[in-house]
């Protein structure tokens, strides 16, 4: 007997803002939406599906009427597929990410930017 990891939910002021710039970055669609959450992703998940092999998970942003307080113990890396690291990070700052720092010092083969609500991410090296 096992479990399946189908889904991450990040907790949000703003579901369909944060949806639309997730969508954006990882080139996702809203495969489901309800008052005060939507979930985002590459596929639609069916049940067969996720019972056969391990699927990719979705996004699911949920309102929560809190503020972020401190940084993440969890966060999210994506990688570059077409585009170098820096490239991609200039796509994701005019997309409406920010720099930030938590403390990963300079010289990093990776950037630390913040989504729009502030949630933590990286950018690796690029895959292309």
């Amino acid at each position: 007997m096992t479990s399946r990891f189908t889904e991450l939910t990040i907790d949000c002021h703003d579901p369909e803002l944060l949806a639309a710039f997730w969508c954006e970055v990882l080139g996702f669609k809203v495969i489901d939406r309800n008052e005060g959450s939507v979930e985002i992703g590459s596929w639609v998940p069916t049940i067969e599906e996720v019972q056969a092999r391990q699927m990719p998970a979705t996004l699911l942003f949920v309102q929560v009427p809190e503020g972020k307080t401190v940084k993440n113990r969890l966060h999210l890396d994506v990688s570059p597929i077409d585009a170098s690291t820096e490239d991609e990070v200039t796509r994701l700052l005019a997309l409406g990410a920010t720099r930030v720092d938590v403390g990963q010092g300079p010289g990093r083969s990776w950037a630390v930017l913040a989504d729009p609500e502030g949630n933590e991410f990286d950018v690796l090296r690029s895959l292309a």
